[in-house]
């Protein structure tokens, strides 16, 4: 399965190993799905995991980017000349176009509206790990 994580759901599962971002994490992790992404969202990742709030480490941050890194598909992605709620959260949805991903899993539903997602489903954390759970 290829999917395509908001850095809220990275956030959050590295927070709270509990949980379905938790989850959605350890699968990553596994190999057991296929995390796909640009060099705008790994930027993006690495700017909101340095944050001081967090209170991450520097090699800690660096070493999980690298396996993140490790268990990604990189993404050359056409451009949309869409405007997103946020628009920081545009390369998400080019990435899942142009990936042809079964899934874009955010927090922020509302930020990606279906009339402007071009057919890519946007699932909560919840609905992800529920949907998994009912297919094995």
């Amino acid at each position: 399965m290829r999917l395509v994580v908001d850095t809220n759901v990275l956030v959050s599962g590295l927070l709270s190993a509990h949980g379905p971002p938790g989850l959605i994490m350890s699968e990553i992790m596994a190999g057991e799905v296929s995390l796909c992404l640009d060099h705008r969202i790994l930027l993006e990742y690495q700017e909101v995991l340095s944050r001081p709030c967090f209170s991450f480490e520097k090699r800690e941050v660096w070493m999980l980017l690298a396996a993140v890194q490790a268990q990604s598909e990189l993404i050359t992605c056409q451009r949309l000349d869409i405007s997103l709620p946020d628009p920081d959260d545009l390369p998400f949805l080019e990435v899942a176009l142009s990936a042809m991903a079964e899934g874009l899993v955010t927090g922020n539903s509302a930020h990606f509206p279906s009339k402007m997602c071009q057919g890519v489903r946007v699932l909560t954390p919840r609905e992800y790990v529920d949907e998994r759970l009912q297919s094995r």
